[in-house]
């Protein structure tokens, strides 16, 4: 007779080690970002310092080569880190720092030589300088293959000409990862380079009016016969749509798991106000209406939740994911939207007001639904890996 089968082991990514990290970025988030949250969007920005601030606590390096500042950890500590930033409660800032440590910078790491990493990957990481991803253009956002900023070869030079927009950490940033076109027409003509934003020519147009993450700089950026060296070239001639697709994985992928995260909290301030605030008697969150409403939602978020884990799980093993990450992205980015809008009803008339944090994150979370790939562009990368 056959033993009997051993119970399935529940699947569990994170570690004490990751627990404890996870600890530190929440009382980060907390006691240090969030008192501040309202004041940095009415500003319109945040301290150029705290860049220096995350790099000292390791958050802009979590999983990059330890030789060039990084911590070398695996990508459950960026999970921990991106659920809890969403609790400094402004998205703006939550955006600006996941585009420094896990959207400009990984290329670099990846391709960049020496040099490149000496001089953009270690002091990105440091938070001493401020990087940007810069890739969309006016006429070209969800349609890399459309990009027309040129990078002519002269000499030992590449001689960039046009333009950028929606850049986010654009107006401050001292380093660009920039896609540009060296070859002919579609994608075989596209490439990358690291691109100091000292050199002539380079000016930054105008920093974009946004309905949300108001203390972020998004810029259109222009680039006016700006030179520099041939050497900054990001890996091969021509190779850069595809690294920009494959970098797109990793944004992509924050951005479902920040959407999860951002709507976890909605929900558990959604039910704690509606324990304190009463209405004919007794409080709004004993409704039925109400409990039922904000039971679906937190169902969903949790199948949310692990629907993104999953992908999260083949991403950290290095295995192709773009039809479980697309997925991800679209149902959480998705439905945050759904949550941000009942938990702002439930609010009521506080909600409505631009002190609030549910107005804040309702402001902030209709970004993602848009950028780093459209809910539309989502949907049919699932559809044709579904061959319709």
């Amino acid at each position: 007779m056959n033993p009997p089968a051993a119970p399935p082991v529940a699947f569990e990514p994170f570690t004490e080690e990751h627990q404890a990290f996870r600890r530190v970025v929440r009382q980060f988030a907390e006691r240090e970002l969030a008192p501040h949250a309202r004041a940095w969007d009415e500003a319109g920005e945040f301290p150029r310092a705290l860049f220096r601030r995350f790099g000292e606590l390791g958050l802009l390096g979590i999983r990059h080569d330890p030789a060039w500042g990084g911590s070398g950890l695996d990508y459950w500590y960026v999970v921990a880190y991106a659920e809890e930033l969403v609790r400094c409660r402004n998205g703006g800032l939550g955006t600006a720092m996941l585009v420094q440590g896990e959207m400009a910078t990984p290329i670099i790491g990846e391709l960049g030589t020496e040099e490149q990493k000496r001089e953009f990957l270690a002091p990105a990481l440091s938070g001493e300088k401020i990087a940007a991803l810069a890739i969309s253009e006016p006429d070209a956002g969800s349609d890399v293959a459309a990009i027309r900023t040129t990078a002519r070869r002269d000499g030992d030079d590449l001689v960039v000409n046009g333009s950028k927009m929606w850049i986010t950490n654009g107006a401050r940033a001292d380093v660009l990862t920039l896609a540009v076109r060296t070859g002919g027409e579609g994608h075989e003509g596209l490439s990358l380079v690291t691109f100091p934003t000292d050199v002539a020519g380079y000016q930054v147009s105008r920093k974009l009016e946004k309905v949300g993450n108001l203390s972020s700089d998004t810029a259109v950026l222009y680039f006016d016969d700006c030179r520099i060296p041939a050497r900054y070239l990001l890996g091969g001639e021509g190779e850069g749509f595809y690294h920009v697709m494959t970098g797109f994985q990793g944004e992509r992928l924050v951005a479902a798991v920040t959407a999860v995260a951002a709507s976890r909290l909605l929900l558990e301030d959604a039910a704690r106000y509606g324990q304190e605030r009463r209405a004919f008697g007794r409080p709004i969150g004993a409704f039925q209406a109400w409990r039922h409403r904000l039971a679906g939602l937190s169902a969903r978020v949790e199948a949310a939740r692990w629907l993104t884990y999953r992908a999260a799980d083949l991403f950290n093993r290095g295995q192709v994911a773009l039809r479980e990450i697309s997925m991800a992205k679209l149902v959480a980015c998705d439905l945050a939207q759904e949550v941000a809008y009942d938990c702002m009803q439930l609010h009521g008339g506080m909600g409505y007001v631009t002190e609030s944090d549910v107005a804040r994150a309702w402001r902030d979370l209709r970004a993602l639904t848009i950028a780093g790939g459209t809910s539309e562009i989502m949907t049919e990368i699932v559809s044709r890996s579904e061959g319709a």
